[in-house]
């Protein structure tokens, strides 16, 4: 099993997928924890991906819609909002 730790900012970190199958245990700022499936979290984290790209103006692939002299820091992200409850 994996266990995150939410930080003060309501945010755990993941750059990356984790397996459907596995079980990701997520310590809460106030002292709870929740259990999610790999495909849920996976989910979470592709619902902030698309809220980012699209507040960025990306494309669904991240690529930027804007002028070619606008410079992007990054097309991803690395920390996905999560609360107590969001588990199924």
């Amino acid at each position: 099993m994996i266990t995150l730790t939410q930080d003060a900012d309501g945010f755990i970190r993941m750059d990356r997928h984790f397996p459907a199958n596995s079980l990701i245990s997520i310590i809460f700022n106030d002292g709870s924890t929740e259990t999610f499936s790999g495909r849920r979290l996976n989910g979470i984290h592709d619902e902030a991906l698309a809220e980012y790209r699209a507040s960025n103006h990306l494309d669904a692939k991240g690529f930027s819609r804007l002028p070619a002299k606008t410079v992007q820091p990054a097309q991803g992200i690395q920390f996905v909002p999560v609360q107590a409850g969001m588990a199924p």
